[in-house]
């Protein structure tokens, strides 16, 4: 005779995915024995991830292998591999705002300002160089990452444009259209910072003074691109100095 307590309870069981922020008594909660699922320890792995395999070489079955979990586990606190890229984004935004954000604090007025954003990325580059890449494949993959991003930063963007207008109407800078200066300068800082990783990619492990070094490079690229009294010549609009294509990935700004 058939046992009428064998019948599954699917509702015990199925756990539709959902947004972020869920209850963690709700189900789909980490086993017994895995360690706790949190998203802050989910979106590390897949920054680091995303920053150096790429976006589409990372597989939420390698990351829950990773981090001891189970796939259902991570997709209890994210419904799906292109969400986590979007918290991943958010976060890292707003985490080189507040660098940056730091930096200018302390900074003086005119050059300062610029020499003190250089130095804060370069900073970032050395200590959390996995956000650098994260900048790298978001650019590479385009919209709608990269127009994320670039909508993160934004703020940072006006602020940028309007201090360099400033600098430019006192005579101290030289003339350029602001927004496709920054875009330029972005474009050679990134790109000086990216060979560290390509260096490390081939073998080469790149040094402390390695990285010194490049940053002073940078700085004096820029000196002479931005200050009047720098360079001889008359003004103008030439940014192949400064790696000329500009911030092409982020959404084409």
């Amino acid at each position: 005779m058939p046992k009428a307590s064998t019948g599954r309870p699917r509702e015990s069981t199925g756990r539709p995915k959902a947004s972020t922020g869920r209850p963690r008594e709700s189900t789909g909660r980490p086993r017994a024995g895995e360690r706790a699922a949190t998203p802050e320890r989910i979106l590390d792995a897949a920054l680091a991830s995303f920053g150096s395999k790429g976006y589409e070489g990372s597989s939420l079955d390698a990351l829950a292998e990773e981090l001891g979990l189970r796939k259902q586990s991570i997709l209890y606190w994210f419904p799906s591999k292109e969400a986590i890229l979007e918290a991943v984004i958010d976060r890292s935004a707003a985490e080189l705002s507040d660098a940056l954000e730091a930096s200018l604090e302390r900074a003086g007025d005119g050059w300062d300002r610029v020499e003190a954003v250089v130095r804060s990325v370069f900073l970032v580059a050395a200590r959390r160089p996995e956000l650098i890449g994260l900048v790298r494949e978001v650019a590479r993959i385009g919209p709608p990452a990269a127009t994320r991003l670039t909508q993160a930063l934004d703020p940072l963007m006006k602020r940028a444009s309007a201090f360099l207008e400033t600098e430019m109407s006192k005579g101290s800078m030289r003339t350029h259209e602001p927004r496709l200066l920054l875009l330029a300068i972005y474009s050679t800082v990134v790109g000086m910072i990216t060979e560290v990783e390509v260096l490390r990619a081939l073998g080469e492990e790149p040094t402390a003074r390695s990285l010194v070094r490049r940053r002073q490079e940078i700085l004096r690229l820029l000196r002479s691109a931005l200050l009047v009294n720098e360079t001889r010549g008359e003004p103008g609009n030439d940014y192949s100095g400064l790696g000329g294509r500009g911030l092409v990935g982020l959404g084409g700004v």
